[in-house]
Formats: C-alpha cells, sequence, structure tokens
C-alpha cells in the first residue's frame, strides 16, 4: 500500500458520519489503495482508526449529465448502492470546496443519476433537497429471493419468521434493498433493531443482505425510525431508509402520497416526500462538515485493529 499523506475530510449527516476522499485527480494506485476494503475498515474503526459509518469517494462522473460520482463504502469495507445521508455529505463537499457552485449539483451513485438542490446561508451549504428517484417494489430490483413466488411481485405486509421473533415487512428498494417492520412504539423499535437487525439484515430472503428499518407512526403522522443498516449496524440516521419506510407507509395506508412526512431518526429529522403515483421520492435534510484529517495510508493499516483469534 502506498505510503502517502492523503486528505480526508469528516461530515456527518444528522450523526451519520463519514470520513469523505476527493478521488478525482489522484494517481491511480492511491485511489485504489483508499478504496480498499482493508484501508475502509481500517479508517473507520472507532478505537482504532478515526471513525465513521463509511468512507465516500468522490471519483470522475461516468454519466454526461453528472458533475461528479459518489462510491459508498461501508465500515466493514462492503460496498452500497446508495446513501442518502453520504450524499447530502457530498454535495456539500462539492459545493463548498470542491469547486461546483452550482444551484444543482448532479451525482452518479449506484441508484442512477441523483440531482441534488443545494439551499445556501453565507456561501455555504445548509441543507440539501434530493430528488431520490423511482422507488422499486419488485422482488426482482429489490432483490429477494422470489422462488417460488414470480419475480415481479411486490412483498407488502409480508411475515418474516427470525428465530426470536415474528414481523411483516414491506420490502423497498431505493437503489438500495429495505425491509420496514411498523411497531407499536418508538421503544419496540429500538428494542427490535438491537435485537434483530442483523438477522434480517442477513436474511436468505435478501441475496445481497438488506437494510432494516422498524418504525412507529405517531397519531400526528410523524414517524420515529431506528435504521439496522447493513454493513454498519445500528446508525443514527438512514436517508435511503427513511425515504423506503415513508415509501412503505404509503403502500400500506399510513402515509399519504404528496404529503411531506416528518421521519424522526436517533440523530435527528428528515423531510420526506412521496410524489404521486410514487414517480419520485424528495428527502431534504442537512449536512455537517466536522473536521479535516490527512492519513497515511500504510499506516492506518499496520495500526489497524487487531484481527480476532
Amino acid at each position: 500500500m502506498p505510503t502517502k499523506l492523503v486528505a480526508f475530510a469528516k461530515y456527518h449527516g444528522l450523526g451519520n458520519d463519514f470520513l469523505i476522499v476527493d478521488l478525482r485527480d489522484v494517481a491511480t494506485d492511491v485511489s485504489a489503495a483508499i478504496q480498499d476494503s482493508a484501508f475502509v475498515r481500517a479508517a473507520c474503526d472507532r478505537q482504532f482508526g478515526v471513525g465513521g459509518d463509511g468512507v465516500l469517494a468522490i471519483l470522475p462522473p461516468v454519466s454526461g449529465s453528472a458533475h461528479a460520482r459518489m462510491r459508498v463504502l461501508n465500515s466493514d469495507g462492503s460496498e452500497a448502492e446508495m446513501c442518502g445521508n453520504g450524499l447530502r455529505c457530498v454535495v456539500k463537499f462539492l459545493y463548498d470546496r470542491g469547486g461546483i457552485k452550482q444551484p444543482t449539483i448532479i451525482v452518479d451513485t449506484g441508484a442512477g443519476a441523483l440531482s441534488c438542490a443545494v439551499h445556501v446561508v453565507n456561501d455555504l451549504v445548509a441543507t440539501v433537497t434530493v430528488d431520490m428517484g423511482r422507488p422499486r417494489f419488485t422482488r426482482a430490483e429489490i432483490p429477494m429471493v422470489s422462488t417460488p413466488v414470480n419475480a415481479s411481485e411486490r412483498c407488502i405486509t409480508e411475515r418474516i419468521d427470525l428465530s426470536t421473533a415474528m414481523f411483516e415487512i414491506t420490502a423497498v428498494s431505493m437503489g438500495n434493498p429495505h425491509a420496514v417492520a411498523f411497531v407499536d412504539s418508538r421503544a419496540h423499535a429500538e428494542v427490535a433493531a438491537r435485537r434483530v437487525g442483523t438477522e434480517v439484515e442477513n436474511h436468505a430472503w435478501f441475496p445481497r443482505r438488506t437494510n432494516a428499518e422498524f418504525a412507529f407512526v405517531q397519531a400526528n403522522g410523524d414517524i420515529d425510525l431506528i435504521v439496522w443498516e447493513r454493513g454498519c449496524g445500528i446508525t443514527l440516521a438512514c436517508g435511503t431508509g427513511a425515504c423506503a419506510t415513508v415509501v412503505a407507509a404509503c403502500l400500506t395506508g399510513r402515509a399519504t402520497l404528496g404529503s411531506e412526512v416528518a421521519v424522526h431518526l436517533l440523530g435527528g429529522t428528515l423531510a420526506i416526500t412521496v410524489a404521486p403515483e410514487y414517480a419520485t421520492v424528495f428527502m431534504r435534510g442537512p449536512a455537517t462538515h466536522v473536521f479535516d484529517v490527512q492519513l497515511d495510508l500504510a499506516d492506518m493499516v499496520a495500526g489497524a485493529r487487531p484481527a480476532a483469534s
């Protein structure tokens, strides 16, 4: 691994925290080393590294309309197709210090090219509204195991049996998979996430694993949400999880298309609107810069947490 100091920036979206690195003009070997799973795990370790829910690599765009591409690397070294909180942080980086002073910034993601409107205060991005695109419902799109069920069918309020509990889940893809369960209280949501989150994530129904959401709908329509994030565990916030949960609420009659829903996560609140006919989903929320750091790639991996024996 190259011995080289590389600049990273720590950001968070409602406590969902990331190390952002701009690789648009970086040597190929260094770029590859930063995106290597061993480095990602070491850098995201909260005791032996800097700490974070993942590394967000900013890369050159692949589509003609985009300004940049975002690659999402989870804290366990795996790759996610999309991350809503991470996308807002990347957009803030690109506007504030990445040379893209545009009112709308388009970023290529694993869910396609997404349009992000910036809301600026004192020439710095305070919040971002992301057009997250059309949600996907079929088992083939999520993906879910289809046999003996048809791959074109949806999974809505379907019973999933776990080792210690049973839930009814509604599956939604926001470019990445989500299994949403509605429960009878916020306290129940927290207990369920901790007890069975990893079991849902790794359930045989989901060949690429899944994010697991446990949601309580308040009397006023707000949603309390605890997310077990694939590759990370419980996180303080998950943008795609909040979007998938409101979509699932609309599918099951708990929310209304076209109406903004406040989703209260452990780290704060996101505003989610599912457009009529499920044409798209809008997510509005903050992004915050925390600090900058320079990391030596070789030293970071050498000082990583010892492997379990």
